[in-house]
């Protein structure tokens, strides 16, 4: 169990430096992305339940924010860098 903490810090570590083969952009939007799955589906499951789920509009447009723009600027830069 330590060692498999120890690599996982090691990775996480390793995702902040300049050089390295992960896009932080897509991490950070597929983050986003799924939070906003998770609302959907709360929204959907309370809903059956008789109940609306209040969600802040500015918490909700900040995901999808946050989501467009990290995906559109990953794909500008895989785009404009050929």
């Amino acid at each position: 169990l330590r060692n498999t903490w120890i690599l996982t810090e090691k990775i996480m570590w390793a995702i902040f430096k300049d050089n390295n083969e992960y896009n932080e952009k897509s991490i950070i939007g597929f983050g986003a992305f799924t939070v906003m799955v998770l609302f959907a589906f709360a929204d959907v499951a309370t809903g059956l339940m008789g109940k609306d789920l209040v969600i802040n509009d500015v918490v909700y447009n900040s995901f999808l924010f946050t989501t467009l723009g990290s995906f559109g600027i990953a794909g500008a830069e895989k785009v404009l860098k050929k």
